[in-house]
């Protein structure tokens, strides 16, 4: 039989095998270190564990560093925007407070009493007589001093534009009246004829339609209030139709009561003009009501 090879043995020591494994290890872990860098999938390696003293660590990973400076300045971005939002919160919950304080005041407002609205101090038509000195004109001697200034103030107010509903005509068949009626009960408007006072009440509606005119002057159109009687007719024509009221009462008054001029629920027609004739101290009233 042929000789048997005879084996050769590489006699390795303990730190040579040692030192060959961690070369190989390092080797490794360079290759590993490389391509994780590449895909950017961490920013570094730390060394291996036994890696020898004085070898220097690799650096960060360039695109890494960009991206963490953007999530820092995302962060910041979104931290103002959370303390924006909490303080337009804040303001928001302060306002709604202090208009609910305002409301809750206001309905602890003490009740105040109306006040009735004032539409004459006096009742309208007067004027003096024209045989007296200086013939006839505005009576203001029939006018409290200090209700002066109101009575200018209600002269200066604008007279309505007219409307289809309006009193345009008034007939009075028992005394021969037919004149026409015009908005207002001032000195200038009963120079034209029947004056309405303004109250915005028209023909037919309830409430209290006032209407004047002058006994001894522009016509003398209500010269005979005084003959009308409780039934006689009293028939007043808009643009679209007639009315008729009926009479229901006459007195004498004083200048001062502007109470016959307040609003009643019926539909009501009153007629004022001065009295008697040719003195012109007093009103006479006559009062008017629609039966359906």
């Amino acid at each position: 039989m042929p000789a048997r090879r005879a084996r050769q043995t590489v006699e390795i020591s303990t730190p040579e095998l040692r030192s060959m494994l961690l070369e190989r290890l390092k080797r490794l872990h360079s290759r590993r270190t490389a391509h994780y860098q590449s895909t950017s999938l961490i920013p570094v390696w730390l060394p291996p564990e036994n890696q020898t003293a004085g070898e220097s660590l690799p650096g960060p990973h360039p695109r890494r560093q960009n991206r963490g400076k953007l999530d820092k300045f995302l962060l910041l971005v979104e931290g103002v925007a959370v303390v924006g939002l909490i303080v337009v919160v804040a303001i928001g919950l302060n306002t709604l407070r202090s208009l609910n304080q305002e409301f809750s005041a206001a309905l602890q407002q003490p009740t105040i009493a109306a006040t009735p609205i004032l539409s004459a101090v006096v009742l309208p038509g007067g004027h003096t007589p024209p045989n007296s000195t200086g013939g006839a004109q505005p009576n203001n001697s029939e006018i409290p001093e200090h209700l002066l200034p109101i009575v200018q103030s209600l002269a200066n107010m604008p007279i309505p534009t007219s409307s289809p509903e309006q009193a345009l005509r008034i007939k009075i068949p028992d005394i021969q009246v037919d004149a026409p009626v015009v908005q207002g009960d001032g000195w200038e408007q009963l120079r034209k004829g029947v004056g309405q006072h303004i109250n915005n009440i028209l023909p037919g509606q309830s409430g209290n339609l006032v209407l004047s005119a002058h006994n001894d002057v522009f016509g003398e159109i209500f010269r005979h209030l005084d003959e009308l009687k409780p039934g006689d007719e009293i028939i007043l024509f808009t643009a679209s139709r007639q009315y008729t009221y009926t009479v229901e009462s006459s007195e004498i008054v004083e200048p001062t009561r502007v109470d016959i001029m307040a609003s009643t629920t019926d539909t009501t027609l009153t007629l004022i003009s001065c009295y008697p004739y040719m003195v012109d101290n007093k009103r006479i009233i006559i009062k008017a009501i629609i039966h359906y």
